[in-house]
């Protein structure tokens, strides 16, 4: 089995270059069968399977809950079905993976990997990928047996995000906030969008996106390490240092959130008594 798969990474290989060569631009559909045919080595090369006892510790992080929980049972287990209870968040899964290959890298590390998970597991493209400290990405490309995950800090994710005990809106990225320079090598630049404060050390959780899709809320993108004040600007910028290291990801899960499929229940106001 591992002799036919390495044939055909090397026909593979050797097709792409040559067409590469000839001038061809879009080489997707090729890459596509790649990513189907070699998905099975990666799966068979990495470092194996992950044990199903880690879920307790990667489930934690969307409940905001401590990565020192314990592996089963526990708090961590409760504060899960509490939140797989809530309107808009009920039937949360995970699909355990490892990291079997790093893409493109930019000026602070990795901006893209491979996981041993795919289509045949029920990966889709736009979930987010948490890792056991906090968010790592979103899936931007699905095979059968494998997933690549643009990771946090790639100028090409933005991530909506509520700051500190307000919850103030704002926005994450790799790229440079508007009007500010880039940030620097291991932290995300962080600006606010609409009028409030932040201070170094603040919370910055995700917002969450409609459908779940790409992110779902109160995931830990990081903590604030400075802020700015931009004259022109009604709200202050700042960096963030990111909640996970992706120069060293290993364990991760993806998150499978479907779309909410049933209504709200609607509240009535007691009427306050008349003075």
């Amino acid at each position: 089995m591992r002799r036919r798969l390495l044939l055909a990474a090397v026909a593979l290989t050797v097709l792409a270059l040559l067409l590469d060569l000839a001038g061809v631009s879009d080489l997707g559909p090729l890459r596509r069968a790649a990513a189907a045919a070699l998905g099975p080595m990666e799966r068979l090369t990495g470092p194996g399977a992950p044990d199903p006892a880690d879920a307790a510790r990667l489930r934690a992080v969307v409940t905001g809950g401590p990565s020192s929980a314990a592996v089963t049972g526990g708090p961590s287990s409760a504060a899960v079905d509490r939140l797989l209870a809530t309107p808009g968040v009920g039937g949360t899964r995970l699909v355990l993976a490892r990291v079997v290959a790093v893409g493109q890298s930019g000026p602070a590390g990795p901006e893209r990997v491979t996981l041993d998970v795919g289509a045949r597991d029920g990966v889709e493209v736009d979930r987010a990928v948490v890792a056991e400290q906090g968010l790592v990405g979103r899936v931007v490309a699905v095979a059968p047996w494998t997933s690549d995950v643009l990771l946090v800090g790639s100028p090409a994710v933005t991530v909506g995000v509520r700051v500190g005990a307000a919850g103030v809106l704002g926005e994450a990225s790799g790229a440079a906030a508007p009007g500010a320079s880039a940030p620097d090598p291991g932290t995300l630049s962080l600006s606010l969008v609409e009028r409030g404060t932040m201070a170094a050390g603040d919370a910055v959780v995700t917002l969450g996106s409609v459908g779940g899709r790409p992110f779902v809320p109160g995931i830990r993108v990081g903590t604030v390490r400075d802020v700015r004040t931009a004259v022109g600007r009604l709200a202050p910028s700042g960096t963030l240092v990111p909640a996970v290291d992706t120069t060293a990801l290993d364990l991760v899960a993806v998150l499978l959130a479907p779309a909410r499929s049933t209504a709200r229940p609607v509240l009535t106001p007691t009427a306050a008594p008349a003075p």
